[in-house]
């Protein structure tokens, strides 16, 4: 999803901006309700750092490769929201990516705004969307396959959504363009195919870890119903 240098450049850039704002208000309104509902300023805390760390692996470590317009990587968003919480998951995500720019890809800074944008705000949707399709008596170990695979489309979706929309905005509809956006596109969908088989053996394993309910390290929600 880092969105390659010069895709979009110049004054079109400015745009990255608003959006990262509009990400970063998102990121704190996540956060304040985990602040206030899920275990206060600490949890968020040690839930943040674990995330950042998690995220920087998913970029640096595991496999990812360029593809079109963008690179192809093992984000995870949904399974870090079931387990972290989606105010530890948002910050996470931009502080991961951020890391991982100014330790090892010093060229993506620049595109650092269009990026955080990409990654945040599908996340907020996939907590939208969390709260509309999994019951309130349901805590998130027990979500099912199809629970699971809706929001990883949602999020790997909203990333392709966004990667075509700055794909678009900053080099336009010509046909290498929407060649190369459709090349990203279809090999996203092996993310969105493998994301929700890694969320049910993560979550299978927090079944086992029923005795750290109520930790901050962990989403209360991930083994408690709703409240």
């Amino acid at each position: 999803m880092h969105i390659e240098p010069g895709i979009v450049d110049g004054a079109k850039i400015v745009l990255s901006y608003a959006t990262a704002a509009t990400a970063a208000g998102l990121t704190a309104k996540m956060a304040w309700d985990t602040i206030r509902n899920d275990g206060g300023a600490g949890a968020l805390a040690i839930r943040s750092l674990i995330t950042t760390a998690l995220v920087f692996i998913f970029f640096e470590v595991m496999p990812h490769y360029p593809v079109g317009v963008s690179e192809v990587h093992f984000i995870l968003g949904a399974t870090l929201y079931l387990v972290f919480g989606a105010g530890a998951a948002a910050i996470g995500l931009a502080l991961g990516l951020l890391a991982q720019g100014a330790l090892f890809a010093p060229g993506d800074l620049p595109q650092y705004f269009i990026n955080v944008t990409t990654l945040v705000i599908p996340l907020w949707a996939v907590s939208l969307l969390a709260r509309r399709i999994i019951p309130a008596h349901t805590a998130y170990k027990d979500v099912t396959f199809a629970q699971c695979l809706a929001l990883s489309a949602a999020y790997q979706g909203g990333i392709v959504a966004w990667v075509a929309f700055w794909a678009f905005y900053g080099q336009g509809f010509g046909a290498e363009n929407l060649a190369s956006v459709g090349t990203f596109g279809i090999a996203y969908l092996t993310v969105i195919i493998l994301e929700p088989i890694a969320d049910l053996a993560i979550l299978a394993a927090a079944k086992a870890l029923d005795r750290f309910g109520g930790s901050p390290v962990f989403h209360n929600r991930l083994h408690s119903p709703a409240r």
